[in-house]
């Protein structure tokens, strides 16, 4: 198996890109879709625990759309053949003094990359 294939990051880069835009934008459709629909998935977020896709999808739109914006200050990309990887980053809000911290891996299915699992929390900067 290899570790960080060139292309294979490339493309988890785009998928994770556009997971953080449509955050950022609050796309609810967009981070749907860029979840695995399963009662397996889970995100665990700063205020909550999440297991399922409707579970997440019912926090999605429930979620204020305001104070979103942020700054990814570190992101590290790991692949581990074709088909799995994971992302971790470290960001800053503007209106918050603790440093955010997000994890999810990722896998390949047949209608592309899925978040199957998250974690976001927070730690005093």
């Amino acid at each position: 198996m290899q570790i960080n294939h060139p292309d294979v990051v490339a493309e988890l880069a785009v998928a994770s890109e556009n997971y953080d835009t449509a955050l950022v934008e609050n796309n609810v459709s967009t981070l749907e879709e860029l979840f695995w629909v399963s009662s397996y998935v889970v995100r665990y977020g700063a205020t909550e625990n999440l297991y399922g896709a409707d579970e997440i999808s019912a926090f999605r739109a429930a979620r204020p759309s305001s104070g979103l914006s942020r700054r990814v200050t570190q992101k590290v990309i790991t692949t581990f053949g074709t088909d799995f990887g994971t992302t971790s980053l470290q960001f800053t809000r503007d209106s918050d003094t603790r440093v955010g911290r997000q994890t999810q891996s990722w896998v390949r299915m047949e209608e592309g990359w899925r978040i199957v699992a998250a974690h976001v929390s927070w730690m005093d900067s």
